[in-house]
């Protein structure tokens, strides 16, 4: 059976920022009938980072777990994110060699060229939602990004 939608949730978390990090990234095939087919969950963490990184990094991985070029719908509770690719916040960061508008460095430059290059491969509709609203897949993803968290942070 052919999914007729492809989705992937993303959330990042973080235990101070900077600190311990956590994210996470579900990817979901739909049915026409719009049940769910096939459902997979990534995470990772990191013991020294961001906020902002973590959710570049779960939408990197999840773009990344897919084996081809896909039609896709990212759900996404980052502003950061979502803005910078729809509003086309990153045209201008390249045009100014990496700079702001400010002329300060770009943060995150390095997943920042990552994460565009693989939206480049994909066709993807970006969808925001609010986070700790409710929304199952959202509230998901941040569990899995918490726990990815707390196991940066834990000894040894």
């Amino acid at each position: 059976m052919t999914a007729a939608r492809i989705e992937l949730w993303t959330d990042g978390a973080c235990s101070g920022n900077p600190g311990p990090g956590g994210w996470a990234a579900i990817l979901v095939a739909r049915d026409e009938d719009g049940t769910i087919a096939k459902q997979a969950e990534l995470s990772g963490s990191d013991p020294a980072t961001t906020n902002n990184r973590m959710e570049l990094q779960a939408v990197i991985s999840g773009l990344q777990a897919l084996e081809r070029p896909t039609a896709l719908t990212v759900h996404i509770d980052s502003s950061y994110v979502m803005d910078a690719v729809v509003k086309g916040w990153h045209v201008g960061w390249k045009a100014r060699g990496w700079k702001t508008a400010a002329k300060q460095p770009v943060k995150n430059q390095d997943l920042w060229e990552t994460l565009l290059a693989l939206v480049e491969r994909h066709a993807i509709s970006w969808r925001k939602v609010k986070g700790h609203a409710g929304v199952e897949l959202n509230e998901r993803c941040d569990e899995l990004a918490v726990a990815a968290c707390r196991t940066a942070r834990a000894p040894g």
